[in-house]
């Protein structure tokens, strides 16, 4: 039974200029560990890789953070959730922390699409109890 959907778009032109603001240390608050190394790869390769991939993972959280409910506080954090891609590309939730004990506790299971062009990049999430009534 689906318990929650989420969307959320993302100006990739927003995530660009706070990062020439910020520099990595907006990155280093979104991405969790698994991320940061995918957003220094792609980056060093071609800067707007990097910068959509960033784009990609904070929409895909906020519409996480919108399907569980809670927003971004606790027990949802933004390094506590990390979007990563199978070999094939597609894109899943991993969760870590309390929040990984919160959503296991209530049986949860999570579905994400992330898509980007140019200047924008897109998510959809939508959560699925696990119990059985």
């Amino acid at each position: 039974m689906i318990l929650g959907i989420g969307t959320d778009i993302c100006d990739v032109r927003r995530i660009e200029a706070t990062l020439a603001r910020k520099g990595d240390r907006f990155a280093e608050k979104v991405l969790g560990p698994n991320e940061m190394k995918v957003f220094h790869f792609r980056r060093a390769k071609v800067e707007s890789r990097g910068v959509r991939y960033l784009a990609t993972r904070f929409s895909a959280k906020e519409a996480f953070s919108k399907a569980i409910g809670t927003g971004i506080r606790m027990p949802m954090t933004w390094r506590s959730c990390e979007i990563l891609n199978l070999p094939s590309g597609q894109p899943y939730i991993q969760l870590h922390g309390a929040l990984a004990d919160w959503f296991k506790a209530r049986g949860l299971q999570a579905h994400v699409t992330v898509t980007d062009e140019s200047d924008y990049a897109a998510s959809f999430v939508v959560v699925e109890t696990t119990h059985t009534p």
